[in-house]
């Protein structure tokens, strides 16, 4: 009994190795075969696309249907009108009227330099002056504190010295001589300056002569020429 129960089983097929490894890479080879012909379709797609055009209708309403979405429109802004100002009450406290501020005083403008401006009575004067004689002064020394200038009789009044023509003496007439030949000179000499130094008269036009600053009748001074009007000074005669 004890055989026949033995023979009776059968003994279970054993397991194949092979089998479980086939089973394993059965997926990638599905997933490479795939690959390689999307690879094949893309390279061939010119080829490929006719035959598309017996594809049913579905499919291709699908394919047209699927189309990018436009981007959606931003939100329009919608401007906030401010509140109206609230009415004011018969309660309701009175703002403050504005001060007015205090004018401002006008700046009063100083010119930064005035140039000096000569005085009217200041008159600049340029000729060729030579002796007086018989005929008609123009410009000419009469002697040596009186001249005349386009005619109009000009006395220098910052000094005095004699006249050759009432000359007391030989030594009077020397130094009357050489004063009036001295202010021949310095009339000559280039334009000088005229100050009006009184009222004309018969006598003629009183001017303090210069040039530089300096007067003529200072000049012919300290030559020993002239005197300083007023001065009491001895006789020209020694």
């Amino acid at each position: 009994m004890a055989k026949t129960a033995t023979r009776g089983r059968r003994k279970a097929p054993a397991k194949r190795k092979g089998s479980a490894s086939s089973g394993g890479a059965m997926p990638w080879m599905v997933i490479g075969i795939a690959a390689v012909g999307a690879i094949a379709a893309y390279d061939n797609w010119k080829s490929i696309s006719p035959m598309l055009g017996n594809a049913p209708a579905a499919v291709i309403r699908a394919a047209a249907e699927a189309k990018p979405q436009a981007p959606k429109e931003a939100p329009k802004q919608v401007a906030v009108t401010a509140p109206a100002a609230k009415p004011r009450q018969t309660n309701d406290p009175v703002p403050p009227a504005a001060i007015p501020s205090a004018p401002v005083p006008a700046t009063k403008i100083v010119p930064a330099s005035i140039s000096p401006v000569a005085p009217p009575s200041l008159e600049t004067a340029k000729a060729a002056f030579g002796y007086c004689g018989q005929g008609e002064h123009i410009n000419c020394v009469g002697d040596a504190g009186t001249f005349w200038y386009k005619g109009e009789k000009i006395v220098i009044a910052d000094m005095v010295s004699p006249d050759v023509d009432r000359a007391r003496c030989e030594d009077e007439r020397k130094i009357a001589f050489a004063a009036k030949s001295r202010l021949l000179v310095l009339l000559n000499a280039g334009p000088f300056n005229m100050n009006a130094a009184g009222k004309a008269d018969d006598r003629g036009a009183p001017r303090v002569i210069s040039r530089d600053g300096r007067s003529f009748g200072a000049r012919l001074i300290d030559e020993g020429l002239a005197r300083k009007p007023g001065s009491a000074g001895g006789s020209w005669c020694a």
